[in-house]
């Protein structure tokens, strides 16, 4: 296999994209550590899939239920990690995939001083834009303080047609998505001098479990299968295809890209 003895670390993969690329780099023979927050009922049956799925593609699969956001989880991953890496310079991808964010709007037209908590908040504003952006930094650096990252290797963010257009409640998240964009673009630059290519995928409208919390998710669905030059949405698949292109030697060549992926959908 061409990734044997290589290693992705994927921020946020229970479900969606994540969990799609978990499928994809497995079947190309990359072992992978997902973290992920899951309630003990969901966590059961996905540690049933990723356990087949390992088996299948004869990879290891480390699942972690952890909270990615907090220094504890961090410490415990990479506990954990060497304990089975046993060698440093092997993560080939680390892929920030975390759906954690605050929808709500920024004005009410309930004007009662009980429902304040309604409307999005600084403290909103801050959790959404570091679980959505700023994090992809501090697990970069981490990784990298570790000597973990192989000398090819791969760092990438998703972000949404949100960050550019206006949809209800997304305002948080558009915030975070836009620091994304102009984050890895620095990133792309001081992170070059260690053989780090980053990039960020700008995915079409799919049914994601996140998406599906965002105001008004059936209707864009909607609209973006007219819009759409091939008439459907984007699927996880699409996304994890991509991703598994851009972790391909070939593929050494491009960083600070945005790629749209979407079949075309932003062109209208």
């Amino acid at each position: 296999m061409q990734f044997s003895g290589l290693w992705s670390v994927i921020l946020g993969g229970s479900s969606g994209f994540g969990l799609a690329t978990v499928e994809k780099l497995a079947s190309q023979g990359m072992n992978i550590a997902l973290l992920y927050r899951e309630t003990s009922g969901l966590e059961k049956q996905l540690k049933q899939h990723l356990s087949l799925l390992a088996e299948k593609n004869e990879v290891t699969i480390l699942p972690f239920n952890i909270n990615a956001l907090e220094k504890d989880g961090r410490d415990l991953f990479l506990r954990e990690f060497k304990k089975v890496n046993g060698q440093k310079k092997s993560v080939r991808l680390l892929l920030h995939s975390i759906a954690r964010g605050n929808l709500k709007p920024l004005l009410s037209d309930n004007k009662s001083a009980d429902q304040v908590e309604e409307i999005l908040s600084s403290e909103d504003l801050q959790l959404t834009t570091y679980a959505m952006s700023h994090s992809l930094l501090e697990w970069a650096r981490l990784i990298l303080k570790e000597d973990l990252f192989c000398e090819d290797g791969r760092i990438i963010g998703l972000t949404s047609e949100g960050a550019h257009k206006y949809w209800e409640g997304y305002a948080a998240v558009s915030l975070a998505k836009s620091s994304l964009e102009s984050l890895a673009k620095y990133m792309a630059v001081e992170f070059a001098k260690y053989g780090l290519k980053t990039n960020i995928i700008q995915a079409g409208i799919s049914e994601t479990p996140s998406f599906h919390r965002i105001s008004g998710s059936k209707k864009l669905i909607e609209i973006t299968k007219e819009r759409n030059p091939f008439g459907r949405i984007t699927l996880p698949s699409d996304i994890a295809n991509v991703i598994y292109l851009l972790c391909l030697n070939e593929a050494v060549w491009i960083n600070g890209a945005l790629i749209h992926v979407d079949g075309g959908e932003h062109c209208r």
